[in-house]
C-alpha cells in the first residue's frame, strides 16, 4: 500500500503544499552528499523505456574500502553508535566497487544511487543496457523495480484522512495530551526526557509547511533539523509533496505549548521522502533501502517509518501474504539490515485490517521492527489496524499506540485528528527516543523488548495489539532503571504529580491520586522568595486537570505549587519556568 492513510472520518482536507526552499544538509564529513549526489556520467541516449532497476555485485572485489578505515563511508555519530552497541563494522558495510560501477556506466546505464548493504546499485536504462549489464561476469542479479503501464496514471491528490479538532485548550500538550498520555509520555517529560541527544529519520511522502510551521520552529531556531533528502526527485528539498509526512512528524516534534506537543519535541530530525504517491512500484522499496543506508551513515538512532508494502500498480508483480514472512521483501530486508547496524526501526502496522488484505505490510514483517498498530483513546483496538502474525507465524503487532482519532498537525499548520497506524508509529517512536534517552547504555533491540514488556498484554499478547500500550515508567521498570518517585501520603496513599516541568507557559497540569479527586482543593502558586501569586479554589472531577495562571506571567525562574485539602493534607510541588 501506500502512506498509510487509514478510514475516512466525516470532514476532510487537502494538505497544502509549500514548495520552499530546502534546509541544506549539516555537515556529515562530507560523506553523504557524495554518496547521494555525486556525478555519474551520463548515460546515451535510450533506445527503449528507461525504468529503474537494482542491480547487485557478486563481490566487492577492488573496492578502495577497508573496515579498518570506515570513517571514509561511516560519520562518526555512526561509528559511535556502533560502538555503543559493540556492533562491528563489516563487510556488507563497505560501498561496492567503484571499477564495477564505472563498468556499469560505460554500458550507458545512470547509476542513480549506490547500495552498500545488498552491494549494487540502483541504475536507470533501459531492457537493451539491463541485458548487457546482466551479461557482465560481476553482476549477480537485477530486478526491475518500475514497470510504469502504457497509459500511466494521473498523480493522486495530495490528502490525509483527518477531521478538523476542537480549538486546543490550556493544557499545555493541547489535542495531543491523550496520546501522550496513554504511553506515559508526560511523565517521561515531566521526569526531563524528552528526546534531548537522540536522533530520528521520518521516512514519508512529504513535509510541506514543516519550514513555516509555528509548532515546527523549534527544530530550526535550535539546530534539531539536522539534514533533508528527497529520495524521489534526488534533491535536498522536501518542504513540498504530499503532506502526510508533515502530519506523522508533527506527532513526535511538534512543540507549540498550550495547542500541540509531541512525544519526542528536543530529539534532532532527519527528514526523507521516500514515497512517490503518484504510482505505486518496488522503486519506493528502493528508495526506503537508500534511505536507511543513508540514516545508517549520519548516525541516526530511530527510523520512523509510517509506510507499507503490499500491493503494486501493474504491471509490477505484487506481494501477497505468504510474502510477508520477513524475508521476502525487498523492503523488509533493508528494515532489518538497518536493525543490524543499531538502528531502531519503528513502523506502521497497517490500515488493511477491516479489508480484503486484513495482515500487516512490508517492513512491518520485520523480526527487528517494532511494528506498530492502533487503538483509540481508551485503548481499544481500532478495527482498521492491520493484523498478525506473519506469514512464518510470529506474533504481529509488536505494540499498539492511539491511531484513532490521533492530533496531528496538518501542512496548513492547524490541528486535525486523524485515523491511522500512520500516527500510531511516530507516536510510540518519540516515546522510545525519550526512554533511550534515559537507557543511553541499551542496544536498539534492548529498547524494543523493555518496550515490549512494559506492555499492557505483555503476558497475554495478541495479533491484534501484540503485547498491547506500553508504558514509560514500567518500562524503566523493566530496565532496572526506576523513576525515582515521591514520599508517599497519608496511610500509604499517592500524591499529586505536576507536569511538565519545566513548564513551558501559563499553565501546566496534575494528576491527582484517588482521595483527592472529587474534594475541595486550594491551589497556592508562590515564587522562590515566598511571595503569592495566585490562590485558587478547585474540585478536580478526574484524575487529571489544567491549572491555568489568570493573573499572572511567569518569567524563567523557580515556583512552588501548593496543594490543601478541606482534610488539612498539604503537598508542595517544586518545578521551573523555562
Amino acid at each position: 500500500m501506500r502512506y498509510l492513510r487509514g478510514t475516512a472520518f466525516a470532514a476532510t482536507f487537502h494538505l497544502l503544499p509549500f514548495l520552499m526552499k530546502s534546509l541544506r544538509f549539516a555537515a556529515l564529513t562530507g560523506l553523504l552528499g557524495a554518496a547521494l549526489l555525486g556525478a555519474s556520467t551520463a548515460p546515451v541516449a535510450a533506445q527503449g523505456t528507461v525504468r529503474r532497476h537494482l542491480v547487485q555485485f557478486r563481490d566487492k572485489i577492488g573496492t578502495p574500502y577497508t573496515v579498518g578505515q570506515p570513517q571514509q563511508f561511516l560519520s562518526a555519530r555512526a561509528l559511535a553508535r556502533r560502538q555503543r552497541q559493540q556492533i562491528p563494522v563489516a563487510a556488507r558495510d563497505l560501498p561496492p566497487s567503484p571499477a564495477y560501477l564505472q563498468q556499469v556506466r560505460a554500458l550507458g546505464a545512470e547509476v542513480v544511487y549506490q547500495t552498500r548493504w545488498l552491494n549494487g546499485a540502483i541504475v536507470a536504462c533501459d531492457s537493451v543496457k539491463l541485458g548487457l549489464i546482466r551479461a557482465l561476469p560481476f553482476v549477480r542479479d537485477a530486478q526491475t523495480l518500475n514497470r510504469p503501464g502504457r497509459a500511466g496514471r494521473p498523480a493522486r491528490a495530495p490528502r490525509a484522512e483527518v477531521s478538523a479538532a476542537r480549538p486546543a485548550t490550556a493544557n499545555p500538550y493541547g489535542k495531543a495530551f491523550a496520546q501522550a498520555e496513554q504511553i506515559d509520555a508526560v511523565a517521561m517529560h515531566t521526569a526531563g526526557f524528552r528526546g534531548e541527544g537522540i536522533q530520528i529519520a521520518v521516512f514519508d511522502a512529504g513535509f510541506p509547511g514543516v519550514d513555516q510551521i509555528a509548532a515546527f520552529q523549534p527544530l530550526f531556531q535550535q539546530g534539531r533539523l539536522a539534514s533533508t533528502f528527497d529520495f524521489v526527485g534526488k534533491d535536498r528539498s522536501v518542504y513540498e509533496r504530499d503532506g502526510h509526512g508533515t502530519a506523522t512528524l508533527s506527532c513526535i516534534a511538534g512543540n507549540l505549548p498550550n495547542t500541540f506537543i509531541g512525544t519526542a519535541p528536543n530529539a534532532t530530525f532527519h527528514l526523507c521522502i521516500t514515497e512517490d504517491i503518484s504510482s505505486e512500484h518496488p522503486i519506493e522499496e528502493g528508495n526506503w533501502l537508500i534511505a536507511a543506508e543513508y540514516a545508517d551513515s549520519a548516525g541516526v538512532d530511530i527510523i520512523s517509518s509510517s509506510l507499507g508494502y503490499t500491493t503494486f500498480d501493474s504491471p509490477s508483480p505484487s506481494y501477497t501474504n505468504s510474502s510477508m514472512d520477513g524475508n521476502t521483501a525487498l523492503v523488509t530486508r533493508a528494515a532489518d539490515l538497518a536493525s543490524a547496524v543499531g538502528i531502531l526501526v519503528v513502523n506502521s502496522a497497517g490500515n488493511d485490517g477491516n479489508g480484503g488484505w486484513r495482515y500487516i505490510g512490508a517492513p512491518a514483517d520485520g523480526d527487528s521492527v517494532l511494528t506498530v498498530g492502533a487503538v483509540d483513546s481508551t485503548g481499544i483496538y481500532a478495527r482498521f489496524s492491520s493484523q498478525g502474525p506473519t506469514a512464518d507465524g510470529r506474533l504481529k503487532p509488536n505494540l499498539a499506540a492511539q491511531g484513532q482519532a490521533a492530533a496531528i498537525i496538518g501542512g496548513n499548520g492547524f490541528v486535525y485528528r486523524g485515523n491511522g497506524t500512520s500516527f500510531s508509529c511516530p507516536i510510540l517512536a518519540g516515546m522510545a527516543a525519550g526512554f533511550w534517552q534515559a537507557n543511553q547504555n541499551l542496544t536498539a533491540q534492548q529498547v524494543r523488548q523493555f518496550l515490549e514488556a512494559s506492555g499492557s498484554q505483555t503476558n497475554n499478547p495478541d495479533n491484534l495489539l501484540g503485547k498491547g500500550i506500553p508504558n514509560f515508567r514500567r518500562a524503566m521498570i523493566a530496565a532496572g532503571n526506576p523513576l525515582a518517585t515521591a514520599s508517599p501520603g497519608p496511610d500509604g496513599r499517592g500524591v499529586p504529580e505536576l507536569y511538565p516541568n519545566p513548564v513551558p507557559g501559563g499553565a501546566f497540569g496534575l494528576r491527582l491520586p484517588p482521595h483527592l479527586q472529587r474534594v475541595p482543593l486550594t491551589l497556592e502558586i508562590s515564587d522562590a522568595t515566598g511571595r503569592v501569586l495566585e490562590v485558587e479554589q478547585v474540585t478536580a472531577t478526574a484524575d487529571t486537570f489544567v491549572v491555568e495562571l489568570k493573573g499572572q506571567v511567569l518569567v524563567k525562574g523557580i515556583y512552588f505549587c501548593r496543594l490543601r485539602a478541606t482534610s488539612g493534607e498539604s503537598h508542595v510541588l517544586r518545578f521551573a519556568r523555562d
